[in-house]
């Protein structure tokens, strides 16, 4: 790979976290009597908890984001804090995109609280130039302007950033936003893998194939 900037999605793209994220996400849903289809998690996976808590308001559940915040991130700690795995080849492969001189940055929909002490515990998160949360920009990965405002911070252009996800909306987002996107393989979107394909410049079922 070529590519100098590289800018990581977090669950399901470094983390092997997407079962406990929607174990999270529909537990309240549950708790709430709110019924739902799979195509729920797609839906809310990118839009982080801020955003999530819009859309649970929107489909019913009677809170205020701040309540549903306050849940999300209580029920998702422990998981990501002591038990969530780093995805297959990815520590390694980091580490030797690190000695061939990239810049490694992390954007994703979770929240600082969840995110950093997974990144701490797996020992990658001192390798990243920039983790950042959805929340440190105020919006979501649905909105293509979240993109170029990262690649602003990083003092490049966003078609020199190559972006990969394992979520085919914000993959599409920022294809729009004018980056280079690579489709990452997850369980979770085991389903629309030709899909994510066609919609992406590259797509890795191994983070070895970075390399």
């Amino acid at each position: 790979m070529k590519n100098k900037v590289y800018l990581f999605d977090f669950d399901g793209t470094l983390v092997d976290s997407m079962p406990a994220y929607v174990g999270v996400m529909t537990r309240i849903l549950d708790e709430n009597n709110i019924s739902y289809d799979e195509s729920i998690i797609k839906i809310i996976t990118p839009l982080g908890f801020e955003g999530t808590a819009a859309y649970f308001q929107k489909i019913g559940i009677k809170k205020t984001k701040e309540e549903l915040g306050a849940q999300m991130k209580k029920y998702a700690y422990d998981e990501y804090a002591y038990n969530i795995p780093a995805k297959k080849n990815v520590v390694e492969v980091l580490g030797e995109l690190k000695k061939r001189g990239a810049s490694l940055n992390v954007l994703t929909a979770s929240p600082h609280v969840t995110l950093d002490p997974c990144l701490k515990r797996i020992g990658i998160y001192d390798i990243f130039d920039n983790v950042w949360s959805c929340d440190d920009f105020h919006t979501t990965k649905a909105d293509p302007e979240i993109y170029k405002k990262a690649a602003d911070a990083l003092g490049v252009d966003v078609g020199d950033i190559l972006f990969l996800d394992d979520n085919i909306n914000a993959d599409k987002t920022a294809k729009e936003a004018g980056a280079m996107v690579c489709g990452v393989f997850d369980e979770s979107s085991a389903d629309i893998v030709e899909q994510m394909k066609e919609a992406t410049d590259m797509y890795i079922y191994d983070f070895s194939e970075l390399l």
